[in-house]
């Protein structure tokens, strides 16, 4: 069956296939009318657009914008034509423009809610915005376009408003075809086909103005010549809009019907604000008899460039909103272009169950992001046939994507190619084919090439002439470089192999394991030719300047050991990171090796050698591998030859060399995208050869210790490790010496303690046989007299054929010393095992070469007997409390002594560093014979001789440590009592001048407190404390006394001195002495009442002058405190008497001398 016979329509039919505005002759309204299609979304618009229409025929209203919205393709531009023509409601074909809907709605009302609008007289002015604009496009194009098409619907000449003007001035005059009929008289052409041009008619039309319209020539003329531009408002054009509507009656409507709205104004806010400003007044004045309606791309993509903010504020404007999407396309085409015949519906029917599986499996995508996929069932396979689904969503994709990148002009943006045509087209170029034919999708090239930029046509062309003279490509190698055009923007599907082979099925019975082969071939073809570049599996049509910069990276020569420094990156810098091989607990450092080069430093232990197909070895038979393999302690990996890693990352590497060789910053802006592409693809090659790299690993051949394994694993990571452990396990013998594994500085500090003590068999150590080899290395070493750090056993036992972890080294070493068998000795000391920083010794790079192991010498069984009885009797403990190994008994005396010294320096610096207390030699002494014996500690012999040669002085430091104890346990605080009574004598001596028995309990206090040994004497204290104490209370409570009489005897004078109206006065000095009588009280000196008598007269003195100032103004008084007169002093006869009176008269004379009255207070 014929594809040509299998469709309703004829196929070749002549189908406006993009919907032009302009496009108004009757035949092409006619077909329009009639194959229009009203798809389910169509309907729901309609719907929308009836409703709201309706009710501003019942009802006046400001909203009168529509705004149909709709990506390219998705049929706005056609349903704003339907909507003019059935609004308009004209006859075409012998019947109204509704009439052809009549069987278009499934729903009746919806069809008599549509006749119910169009009964109203409609006029619709709908145009291109675009092809009316002016040339100038500046902040009021779209004003004067409205005022264009305006005047240009009443007849009159829209292109020049003055022209305009004046026809809609003759038009009110009532005059048009009289003044029409004088110009073509008098000129001899018609109006119409003249007022283009006329400025070149000027006494033609003055005189045809003057004849007709009744002016004089000089009022005809000064209008010719008048300003040239006319000025025109919104205003003012919404106005004569109101009027021409109003002329036509009170049910007349008017509709602006505008096409692409959006691309014209584009990014411009003012064209956005006249635009705004033009549908509000119309809403405002117009009362909803005049519409205005626009289309838009929905979203503003990359040639707009538009702000959706602004846009969404002139949608604000249009209160109906109609979004069309593309979906509706794919209903159109299957009604309008691929309607099948009865006939054909059972033909494809029996087709479909036939090869229902064969074409499941033809149309599986690879690495797609797009929802693409192949028939549903039956149905779908019937409607879309001989067309695949995925087609029409990616067609919508592909002339999206070439109206952004690959169109001449604006051809396709403004509608020239369409889905309708673009799949009419494909299915002619097929109709001569049989009923398993498939339409492949390079097909689609051809419905879109005449509108290609010239630059991608020429590639095609030349491909295609090379084609032609069989210059080594084939007409398949040209349509699949068609395909690869349509695709290459198209981000959402890689065109691989696999992908490829399914855009170009055409045909049921496709064999894909021959076409896949067949594509393969053409694919390297055009890449070899330089129309198509490879980026890892996904192949890109180029365009001319494109290939030029191919054939240069092509022909940029790359060094071989780049390329394998390159494979050494990747390998060893992403596949295998890690410089050690982690076995166990066990991290073993391996050479990594790449073709017999060593990357890296060498760690003179295993290696992971990977050899490439650029190795001069790599065709070298196994029997040298394994030679080699074992002789050198390697893993050998022979890459597979079958994965082309080193193709692609040659690739990758010319691309990078050809940049690096380019000043790439000066070159054109077009070059820079397509070198930047480049580098996008070189990473490409590189992400991909990784790829390729980790398959040639696990498909290629591992050598190990002279054997080639033949390992099952799961990944590329699992058999290197497979093999690195066996290559671990036959260099590394002895390895397994060590069973138990230590963690921390902590597990080697608790061996160190005794609790993991072990026999030297090994008996009670799980390491045993390792502790064994280091014990018989040691001897071997001591024997030849040669000494041996901790470094050297390090170095040794890390090495082949142990490979033990430094810190198991430690521990092994540790095992030695803790069971008495080593020293280690630093800086010439012997460390004990007890020591926080042997870990460091044993470990810390910085110290294991000053650390040196050796075999002990144990000291005499005497000597530690000696030792034990001295400190037995010494810190007066059993014998058996005393260690009796040598490690045991030489750290109980280093820490005991320690303890010892620590607790004498602290008395030294807490109790004697602050006061003279009694002992303090013995202290020292203590403190001289500690430091004495512990500067032996570094030598176990050397300590216990010197602990048994002092015992004698630490047994008697120890009985006259016995009375410092007591002292600071029980006496000191009658001693500190004591001094403290001594210095307050010392303090007030002046008033115990006569106080002789108090002073000689003093003197003997002093006496006790200044002995070397007080101790036998401190009982002796109490009591004579207790006597000064009393002493001093007798002298205190006599003072205080004293001191209160005065206090009264101030309080009683100043009542005496003060009148009735100096109470307050009285008050005052009242509470300043009561304060001081309380302090008096409770003072515990005698100097502070001695002091506080002074205060007293001060008070004393300021208030009764007070009250003298107040009685007697006007004599002259002089005031003098009893304490300046009298002063105490001790008078002890006759004479001392006389002195002392004569002595105050004196002082009296002088104080008055010059005044009236001395007032002594």
């Amino acid at each position: 069956m014929r594809l040509q016979s299998i469709y309703k329509s004829d196929i070749n039919r002549d189908i406006n296939g993009v919907i032009k505005v302009a496009q108004d002759d009757e035949q092409s309204i006619v077909q329009e009318l009639s194959e229009y299609i009203i798809t389910r979304e169509l309907r729901r618009h309609f719907n929308t657009f009836l409703n709201h229409y309706e009710r501003s025929l019942e009802q006046p209203t400001d909203k009168i914008g529509v705004w149909i919205s709709g990506f390219f393709g998705s049929g706005k531009s056609h349903f704003l034509k339907m909507l003019s023509y059935l609004l308009a409601n004209k006859t075409v074909g012998g019947k109204k423009a509704v009439q052809y809907f009549s069987d278009k709605f499934d729903d009746p009302m919806m069809f008599a809610q549509l006749e119910n609008c169009v009964k109203v007289p409609t006029e619709t002015i709908l145009f291109n915005i675009d092809s009316k604009s002016p040339l100038t496009k500046d902040k009021t194009a779209i004003l004067r376009v409205f005022a264009k098409v305006f005047y240009e619907h009443q007849g009159f000449y829209g292109n020049d408003l003055k022209v305009a003007k004046l026809e809609q001035f003759i038009a009110k005059s009532g005059k048009t075809e009289q003044f029409r009929e004088c110009f073509e008289r008098i000129n001899g052409g018609t109006w119409e086909e003249s007022r283009d041009s006329f400025a070149f008619f000027e006494d033609d039309i003055v005189e045809a103005m003057s004849e007709a319209l009744d002016m004089s020539e000089t009022a005809a003329r000064n209008w010719f010549n008048g300003e040239e531009e006319i000025e025109l408002s919104i205003e003012q054009l919404v106005k004569e809009i109101r009027e021409y509507i109003d002329s036509k009656g009170r049910d007349y409507r008017l509709m602006f019907m505008i096409d692409e709205v959006g691309q014209y104004i584009g990014s411009d806010s003012d064209l956005m604000l006249n635009l705004q400003t033009i549908v509000e007044e119309i809403g405002t004045k117009c009362g909803g008899r005049v519409w205005v309606m626009v289309t838009s791309q929905e979203a503003i993509d990359s040639i707009t460039k538009i702000s959706g903010d602004d846009f969404s504020k002139i949608q604000g404007r249009f209160n109906t909103r109609l979004s069309l999407s593309s979906s509706s396309v794919d209903e159109v085409i299957k009604k309008r272009i691929l309607a099948k015949t009865d006939t054909a519906e059972q033909v494809l029917s029996l087709q479909y169950e036939k090869n229902n599986q064969v074409l499941k499996n033809l149309f599986t995508f690879n690495n797609a992001v797009l929802d693409l996929k192949g028939y549903s069932g039956e149905g779908e396979f019937i409607e879309t046939y001989p067309f695949v689904p995925y087609q029409f969503r990616l067609m919508q994709n592909v002339l999206a994507e070439i109206r952004k990148h690959g169109n001449s002009g604006k051809h396709l943006s403004s509608g020239e190619r369409s889905m309708l045509s673009g799949f009419q087209e494909a299915a002619q170029a097929i109709q001569d084919r049989d009923e398993y034919a498939l339409v492949p999708f390079y097909l689609f090239y051809d419905t879109v090439h005449t509108f290609l930029e010239s630059s991608i046509r020429r590639v095609i062309d030349r491909c295609q002439n090379a084609a032609d003279n069989r210059d080594g490509i084939e007409q398949t190698d040209v349509n699949i470089l068609k395909l690869l055009y349509l695709v290459r923007y198209v981000d959402d599907v890689k065109a691989n192999i696999d992908n490829i082979s399914i855009l170009m099925a055409d045909d049921i019975r496709t064999d894909k394991v021959s076409t896949r082969l067949s594509i393969q071939q053409s694919l390297d073809r055009l890449v070899s030719q330089n129309y198509v570049s490879r980026a890892g599996d996904t192949y890109t049509f180029l365009t001319d300047d494109e290939q030029d910069i191919a054939r240069e990276i092509k022909n940029t020569p790359v060094d071989s050991a780049i390329i394998t420094k390159a494979i050494s990156d990747i390998i060893f810098g992403k596949l295998f990171v890690s410089k050690k091989f982690k076995y166990g607990k066990y991290d073993f450092p391996y050479d990594q090796r790449i073709d017999e080069t060593v990357i890296g430093q060498l760690t003179g232990s295993v290696a992971l050698h990977f050899i490439t197909v650029a190795s001069e070895i790599y065709t070298t038979d196994d029997s040298v591998f394994l030679m080699r393999s074992a002789a050198d302690n390697e893993v050998i990996v022979v890459l597979a030859e079958s994965q082309p890693y080193f193709k692609e990352l040659e690739d990758a590497m010319k691309i990078r060399r050809y940049v690096k060789s380019k000043n790439v910053a000066q070159l054109p802006e077009m070059i820079q995208s397509i070198i930047r592409g480049r580098q996008n693809q070189a990473s490409a090659h590189e992400k991909r050869a990784e790829e390729l790299i980790s398959a040639a690993i696990a498909e290629g051949r591992v050598y190990v210790a002279g054997d080639k394994l033949t390992l099952k694993v799961s990944s590329v990571k699992e058999r290197i490790e497979r093999a690195m452990s066996i290559l671990v396990e036959s260099v590394y013998t002895k390895l397994s010496y060590v069973r138990k594994n230590y963690d921390s500085d902590a597990d080697i500090l608790q061996i160190l303690s005794g609790d993991k003590q072990m026999m030297l068999d090994g008996a009670e150590s799980p390491n045993a046989e390792a502790v064994k080899e280091l014990y018989q290395y040691l001897d071997i070493q001591k024997m030849k007299q040669l000494p041996t750090s901790m470094g050297d056993i390090q170095k040794r036992y890390q090495a082949i054929p142990y490979g033990w972890r430094e810190i198991d080294i430690a521990g092994v070493t540790a095992e030695l010393i803790a069971s008495q068998k080593l020293t280690l000795k630093y800086g010439g000391a012997v460390i004990q095992p007890s020591d926080k920083k042997m870990p460091d010794y044993l470990r810390k790079r910085t110290e294991i070469d000053k650390a040196i192991i050796g075999f002990r010498i144990a000291p005499p069984t005497a000597l530690i007997k000696k030792a034990r009885e001295f400190l037995s009797e010494y810190f007066n403990c059993t014998l058996g409390a005393i260690p009796d190994d040598e490690d045991g008994i030489i750290a109980y005396i280093i820490e005991k002594f320690e303890t010892e010294r620590n607790k004498l320096n602290d008395l030294i610096i807490k109790e004697y560093s602050a006061n003279a207390y009694p002992g303090r030699s013995v202290v020292e002494n203590g403190i001289k014979l500690c430091n004495e014996l512990l500067g032996q500690k570094n030598d176990n012999i050397a300590l216990l001789k010197k602990a048994v040669d002092m015992q004698e002085d630490f047994l008697e430091l120890a009985e006259d440590m016995s009375e410092v104890d007591t002292f600071f346990r029980v006496q000191r605080s009658i001693f500190d009592n004591a001094r403290s009574q001594v210095e307050r004598v010392n303090e007030e001596k002046e008033y115990f001048q006569t106080e002789d028995n108090t002073l000689a309990v003093v003197e003997k206090i002093k006496q006790i407190i200044a002995m070397q040994k007080p101790y036998k004497r401190i009982s002796e204290l109490p009591e004579l404390i207790q006597t000064v104490q009393e002493d001093y209370q007798k002298l205190l409570s006599q003072k205080r006394e004293e001191v209160i009489g005065e206090i009264q005897a101030a309080m009683g004078e100043i009542h005496q001195t003060a009148d009735i109206k100096q109470g307050d006065i009285v008050q005052r000095a009242d509470d300043a002495l009561t304060e001081k009588r309380t302090a008096t009280e409770n003072a515990d000196k005698l100097i502070n009442l001695d002091a506080m008598k002074i205060q007293i007269g001060n008070i004393r003195q300021q208030y009764l002058q007070k009250l003298v100032v107040v009685d007697e103004p006007d004599i002259d008084t002089v005031t003098m405190s009893r304490s300046a007169v009298c002063h105490t002093m001790k008078l002890q006869s006759e004479a001392d008497i006389d002195e002392y009176i004569a002595e105050v008269k004196r002082t009296l004379m002088d104080k008055l001398n010059g005044h009236d009255v001395l007032h002594i207070i």
